[in-house]
């Protein structure tokens, strides 16, 4: 890959912009190269909503992303808002960040392997279910304040 080149990522999330697992994940891509972030808010029906979520979101990116990271807000169709983003922002790849399977509408929609159709390399970010949460802690109550936490 030339040195010169800086890859130009979409952050796709709503309720999830400002998520730890999604700021981790804008990190860990910032470290690995040069890299431009784009963050959309799709599925907006309120526009005061979406704006209070990207200004939030983006003060919790911008420190990780290492350097500007824009704001877009999308319409109320989620899949149609973040085509026509890739279709207008020449992006490399896209980081999806959902709902829990349980409660996301994103993922009952097929959103992902939808977005996967456009041809870009898409990465899934989700909250972990708490089964995952305790194979990852080393105790159950660490990180809930519950009375084995110190």
């Amino acid at each position: 890959m030339d040195s010169a080149h800086v890859t130009r990522v979409l952050i796709v999330a709503n309720r999830t912009a400002s998520t730890h697992r999604l700021i981790e994940a804008v990190g860990r891509r910032a470290k690995a190269g040069p890299c431009e972030f784009a963050l959309l808010i799709p599925d907006v029906t309120n526009r005061k909503a979406a704006d209070w979520t990207l200004e939030t979101a983006l003060r919790s990116l911008r420190p990780v992303a290492r350097g500007k990271v824009a704001g877009l807000v999308g319409g109320p169709d989620p899949f149609e808002s973040v085509k026509e983003a890739v279709g207008d922002g020449n992006f490399d790849e896209i980081i999806i960040s959902t709902l829990s399977k349980k409660t996301s509408k994103w993922l009952r929609r097929d959103l992902i392997r939808r977005v996967e159709s456009l041809g870009l390399p898409v990465t899934a970010i989700h909250p972990p279910n708490f089964k995952e949460d305790l194979r990852t802690l080393g105790s159950p109550w660490e990180g809930r304040g519950g009375p084995m936490s110190s």
